[in-house]
């Protein structure tokens, strides 16, 4: 009898861990569940978007306007790529409002090489309180501004609050960059 009670308070436990630590905000993920697809064979194509996955700490948005794909940088250069070129590949989603590639200045935790990193154009926080995707305005240095907010993010800081009110980091992708290759690849479920 002694015994069961033992192995009753341990489950008991163990499940009490299990629900406190999965609390709505309180999970870290490093990517967002949200879906997003692009694949660019050759990214030597668009030069603003080759800089970007080839220079540390430079970064451009990808957008579409329906036609092309456009990659703009901090300086406002852009580049563009007709879909057309594209969609044989597969079909694109562009997560929220776009996206925001670049390469980190320094590697992640654990990690020893720097890496290509990937956010969503649209202001997380913004779109978590109000349910509105207010894009990003590039910054130089590795910073986005969302002027609807006032909140400044450091994307060379895996995309965290960096000036402005407290809040969420920005939506993560998942992506591959394949240098030999010139190939991006886009996909977040």
């Amino acid at each position: 009898m002694n015994k069961f009670k033992v192995q009753r308070a341990i489950v008991c436990c163990l499940l009490s861990l299990v629900c406190f630590s999965c609390r709505e905000g309180e999970v870290n993920n490093k990517y967002c569940n949200m879906r997003a697809r692009l694949t660019i064979e050759n990214v030597t194509q668009a030069p603003v978007l080759f800089t970007a996955c080839e220079s540390m700490g430079e970064y451009c948005t990808i957008k579409s306007d329906g036609q092309k794909f456009l990659f703009t940088d901090a300086s406002n250069h852009t580049s563009s790529i007709n879909i057309t070129a594209i969609a044989g590949y597969s079909a694109p989603y562009l997560g929220l409002s776009g996206f925001i590639v670049g390469k980190l200045t320094i590697p992640e935790m654990g990690e020893d090489v720097q890496r290509v990193v990937c956010f969503d154009l649209a202001c997380s926080n913004c779109y978590q309180t109000y349910n509105i995707t207010k894009n990003l305005v590039l910054q130089p240095s590795g910073y986005a501004k969302c002027y609807n907010c006032g909140r400044t993010y450091n994307l060379n800081d895996c995309g965290i609050v960096s000036d402005g009110p407290v809040g969420r980091n920005l939506f993560r992708y998942r992506v591959n960059y394949i240098p030999d290759y010139y190939r991006l690849i886009i996909n977040n479920g």
